[in-house]
């Protein structure tokens, strides 16, 4: 599948994100964030991670596609939480192998493989997956729908499917909305609401719960750890990269405070609901 300069660019950032979330400031960091040291990239934290997977109904033998798994966070924990097989899917391969190097460390229970593809061309059978997870994965997409149509047809009939995302929030005036797509993640902007894509997708919405308070109090908590750190951090990134760093964290706590930015989560099923 072909890909713009700017899917590309996205790309090799977190190509080189995922090995710098290896490094002990960076883990220490996440753990005080969001409670975990998986060198992750999406704002789900232990707690929603728990959540997800009570709505899911995951256990032993249930089969989970985790979508833009990056370097494991949250599927190798939802895997480990409840015993499930779990299909780790992303693009880059720095992220896959050290989720691969994390999943034999932790000596995952259930089954487990990952695997380099891209979201809306996904290389399963129809109907393999018992559910679907993904944490703020399709703000950086920019083929949104084409994602959720694929999902839909790799998961079984009555199948789960959870996820979060960040979006603009609407009806914005035009200086809002432009900071709002400037400091959020790559591809926030999106052309149709969610649950209008979910509903074109075949899915069914079971909820729709507004998490912007935790992402704008975990923004928050980043941005203070960051400062604090941010000796070490200088010498990890550079000097320019970090304080470029600092300058987008700085305006995305405003955004998500001022309510510019938005994230949500959904959880919808295949079932029909009556």
């Amino acid at each position: 599948m072909s890909r713009t300069p700017d899917e590309e660019a996205m790309i090799e950032r977190f190509s080189r994100q995922y090995p710098l979330g290896q490094a002990a400031v960076m883990r220490e960091i996440e753990r005080a964030v969001c409670g975990c040291d998986y060198g992750g990239t999406s704002w789900t934290t232990r707690q929603e991670a728990e959540q997800i997977a009570g709505w899911l109904g995951l256990s032993p033998g249930r089969r989970l596609l985790e979508l833009g798994a990056g370097s494991g966070w949250p599927g190798l924990y939802l895997a480990s939480l409840t015993g499930c097989d779990v299909a780790l899917v992303d693009v880059p391969l720095s992220g896959l192998r050290i989720a691969a190097e994390r999943a034999t460390a932790d000596r995952i229970s259930g089954a487990w493989w990952a695997v380099a593809a891209d979201g809306a061309g996904l290389p399963f059978r129809g109907g393999w997956f018992d559910a679907v997870s993904h944490s703020d994965v399709l703000c950086c997409l920019d083929a949104k729908l084409a994602v959720l149509q694929d999902c839909r047809r790799v998961i079984r009939e009555g199948g789960q499917m959870v996820f979060t995302v960040i979006s603009v929030a609407p009806d914005l005036a035009t200086a809002d909305h432009r900071r709002a797509v400037e400091y959020g993640p790559p591809f926030v902007a999106a052309e149709a609401e969610y649950p209008v894509m979910l509903q074109r997708a075949g899915w069914t919405i079971t909820e729709q719960i507004d998490v912007t308070a935790e992402y704008a109090k975990s923004l928050r908590s980043q941005l203070g750890a960051e400062e604090a750190h941010a000796e070490e951090l200088s010498r990890l990134m550079g000097a320019a990269e970090f304080s470029e760093r600092l300058t987008r964290r700085r305006g995305s706590a405003r955004a998500a405070h001022e309510g510019l930015l938005r994230r949500y989560l959904f959880a919808a099923t295949t079932a029909q609901m009556s």
